[in-house]
């Protein structure tokens, strides 16, 4: 079978206009209640047997049409997934962005991965991740290992906790180990300034429309549990994944934590510690090019056109290297 593109998509017309589409996947309930991912997805004006699969950071979802508009002219359908609990996927009755475990959304990422290669035919598919998405992606690649996988794209993936050393010793480890199981729910309290979020959205100074109450600038709450289940997954990526995929690892330059608005907010990772991400890209498996590009922000395809177009040249020309 091949994608034909000609076809009525599935799925309903997306939040982004036409001639995006959003599907519903529903997911095995929990303690919640129901539960449901959501696959975004545009496709080409040709029949194509490639694809993109991507899958957001924390506090966030889909919104990034500049991006897949980028790989449509590459002769790739565009799918993003909004996973469990975040964007498209939030229901009323659940606490937006939590599981205890990442290995959670490998049932939504199976799903997703079903209905891009079996139902829809492409035989070579790159997935995407960001922040979050980036370490949950490389745990599914490396547990999965699909035929179809061409390459691992990461942007930015959180590949360890940011803040001082204390925070990522043994102790501090078994610490957040112990509380995460007797006090899953419990919000961690933290100090967010929403410099972040006010640096791209369109009406803070930034220039990308989003949903802010799928994105707010302030963040979601961070929950114990959340935070345990991010520190397993660290652990696991660090003691070594086997990808088998060429792997391509984009961050910004630089950090930096600015107490201010001003440019450093927009040329920089606020966000991660761009040093971690170099040091641990190495562990996703043995095929790994890492490309840092100078005035990136976290979502380095969210950045200022310059960056962005720096960053867009990286992703080029690893795809003709060793993908395409």
């Amino acid at each position: 079978m091949t994608s034909d593109s000609s076809a009525t998509p599935l799925g309903l017309p997306d939040v982004l206009g036409e001639p995006w589409t959003a599907e519903t996947l529903p997911l095995a309930p929990d303690v919640e209640g129901e539960v449901v991912a959501t696959l975004v997805s545009r496709h080409t004006a040709t029949t194509t047997d490639r694809a993109l699969l991507h899958v957001h950071g924390f506090t966030d979802y889909f919104f990034h049409t500049e991006y897949g508009e980028w790989w449509l002219e590459r002769d790739h359908d565009m799918y993003a997934l909004d996973l469990r609990k975040y964007g498209r996927s939030i229901r009323p009755h659940q606490s937006p962005t939590y599981v205890d475990d990442l290995e959670v959304y490998f049932e939504e990422l199976d799903a997703a991965w079903e209905r891009v290669t079996a139902r829809d035919g492409h035989r070579k598919v790159v997935l995407a991740g960001h922040s979050t998405g980036g370490l949950v992606v490389a745990l599914w690649a490396d547990s999965r290992r699909p035929p179809e996988l061409a390459g691992l794209l990461l942007n930015s993936p959180w590949l360890d906790l940011q803040g001082p050393a204390l925070l990522r010793t043994w102790l501090a480890g078994f610490a957040l180990d112990h509380l995460g199981r007797a006090r899953p729910m419990r919000e961690l309290t933290r100090d967010v300034s929403g410099f972040y979020g006010r640096s791209l959205h369109r009406d803070h100074g930034g220039e990308w429309d989003f949903d802010l109450d799928w994105k707010p600038l302030g963040s979601f709450p961070v929950r114990l549990g959340w935070l345990r289940a991010i520190r397993q997954g660290h652990a696991r990526l660090q003691a070594g994944l086997k990808v088998p995929a060429p792997v391509l690892v984009l961050s910004s330059d630089r950090s930096s934590w600015p107490t201010a608005m001003n440019e450093d907010v927009h040329r920089t990772d606020i966000v991660l510690d761009v040093r971690h991400i170099r040091q641990w890209s190495v562990a996703v498996g043995k095929h790994v090019t890492y490309a840092a590009v100078p005035g990136a922000i976290h979502d380095v395809v969210l950045s200022r056109k310059a960056a962005r177009e720096r960053a867009y040249d990286e992703i080029d020309r690893w795809l003709g290297a060793y993908v395409l």
